[in-house]
């Protein structure tokens, strides 16, 4: 994975408006949202809701899409408040510089989060087609069009972690649109990206 992260001795002063990644304690997402919340920055941790069998009952449970790590807004003079907060490991970098993330990859995200559809994680892909969504509550939306079973998937990533979610969606309201320029085709295993023609 193309990533490091900024502890608070190297944090710079300096940042462009808009969204970054934290990478965090393993299982202290929401305590880490929480906190980023009350110390007033603007928060997005996506969750899902994942059954879990006990032998007595199952019970759902809402769990971080993006196990370790959390979306932060309003970083600009306060990044060492943000460092200082507990279960914060450090800013998601690139080249040793806090890296912003895509808008558009976090809209996409928060669009089906927000709208309570089924979504959950998916190992990261790059391979294959792009598609939009053309028709119905989603449209608009971009992803990697992949099959699972006999469903039809649209796989949103967020690059920089490496990180993806798939949601499920009807074949026949997706087009085919071309790659963004740079974009490279990789996958972990051949065989591992079935993707729809």
């Amino acid at each position: 994975m193309l990533q490091d992260t900024l502890p608070a001795e190297k944090a710079q002063t300096e940042f462009e408006g808009g969204w970054y990644a934290l990478y965090t304690r393993h299982r202290h997402e929401k305590a880490v949202a929480r906190a980023l919340e009350a110390k007033g920055f603007g928060v997005f941790l996506p969750l899902y809701a994942a059954p879990r069998q006990w032998k007595d009952r199952t019970k759902v449970i809402m769990l971080p899409l993006f196990s370790c790590y959390v979306f932060i807004e309003g970083v600009r003079e306060r990044h060492l408040d943000i460092l200082s907060t507990a279960g914060v490991h450090g800013f998601v970098c690139c080249a040793g510089s806090p890296a912003l993330i895509r808008q558009s990859e976090l809209d996409g995200i928060r669009q089906v989060v927000e709208r309570s559809i089924r979504i959950e994680p998916h190992p990261f892909i790059r391979c294959g087609d792009r598609a939009r969504i053309k028709a119905g509550p989603l449209e608009g939306l971009e992803g990697i069009l992949v099959r699972k079973k006999n469903f039809t998937r649209l796989v949103l990533t967020v690059e920089l972690l490496g990180k993806s979610a798939a949601v499920e969606v009807d074949a026949s309201l997706v087009e085919k649109i071309n790659a963004p320029a740079g974009a490279h085709v990789w996958a972990e295993s051949p065989g591992e990206c079935p993707v729809l023609a």
